[in-house]
């Protein structure tokens, strides 16, 4: 029997306003909030990662209070992907693996995540990628990376290739400016050993309404189904998928990590049925007989 990918899904960050009293337990310490965390889901992005590297006493208390099965992404420090883009940042990638890898077999994927770049910048996407090409030949082998980019015209079959060439997961995003979940399977989605698929939503039109980020306040019930069927196709070719769910997507990340889990175990059950050739009404009587 073929294998099939494993989900691990969780949210960008496990800290934010609102949450107190609504997924952590008031008067919890928030030295317990990781811990607390790891008891519901199985795995997180660290978002502090972005503004700073971590400390490796840091990395290691993260290590310390989460179980074994847990598994911990992290966002490449800003200092590379935004304020030098990739460009005399050797020492600073070094470093930031050599903490990273205190997580032992808890560390996850390893996010490039870049801005979204003018044309100041990189008017087209062949200079971005000659840019990309000698980074990505000294990076580190050993690691999963996955790497967003926030312009939709440099999703090319280059950028595609040139990941695949790599092992480095091309990141599937959910953001106003970027390709439907269906789109993404006009080309093959998956160009590493796993599939990175974060749920962003759009931060700006959210905060007009809100900032605090303590209950639901976008139906995204549609998307989310959509999302579970990409994720579908994708761990059953053997490949296993990240997914993080942010606030800025419909107003609390929890409670939609619980709904895309929960229609997730639903589908499963019923492909099970479907599989054993026995249907509901068959399984009902069966209770009914057996009481």
């Amino acid at each position: 029997m073929a294998r099939v990918g494993k989900l691990r899904i969780g949210t960008s960050s496990f800290t934010a306003a609102g949450w107190r009293g609504t997924f952590y337990p008031e008067g919890m310490k928030q030295a317990d909030y990781l811990g607390h965390y790891a008891t519901e889901f199985n795995t997180v992005e660290i978002d502090s990662t972005w503004y700073s590297p971590p400390s490796e006493r840091r990395v290691s208390n993260w290590a310390a209070q989460t179980p074994d099965h847990f598994t911990i992404s992290a966002k490449v420090p800003q200092i590379i992907t935004h304020e030098r883009c990739l460009e005399n940042c050797d020492w600073e990638m070094t470093s930031f693996l050599k903490t990273m890898e205190r997580l032992g077999p808890k560390l996850g994927v390893l996010l490039f995540q870049f801005p979204y770049f003018s044309r100041d910048l990189f008017a087209t996407p062949e200079p971005f990628l000659q840019r990309l090409r000698p980074f990505l030949k000294k990076l580190p082998t050993g690691f999963r990376y996955a790497l967003e980019v926030r312009n939709k015209s440099f999703l090319i079959p280059a950028l595609r290739r040139l990941l695949e060439t790599h092992q480095i997961a091309i990141a599937l995003v959910d953001h106003p400016w970027m390709p439907s979940p269906k789109t993404w399977f006009k080309t093959d989605p998956v160009t590493g050993p796993v599939a990175y698929v974060r749920l962003l939503g759009d931060r700006y039109e959210i905060e007009k309404t809100t900032k605090n980020w303590d209950k639901v306040i976008v139906d995204r019930s549609r998307e989310v189904a959509d999302w579970i069927t990409v994720c579908e196709k994708i761990t059953q070719r053997g490949v296993d998928v990240f997914v993080y769910i942010n606030n800025h997507y419909a107003g609390h990340a929890p409670a939609l990590v619980r709904q895309f889990l929960q229609q997730w175990r639903e589908r499963n059950e019923a492909r099970t049925v479907a599989a054993s050739g026995v249907t509901e009404k068959e399984t009902k009587s069966t209770l009914v007989a057996s009481t």
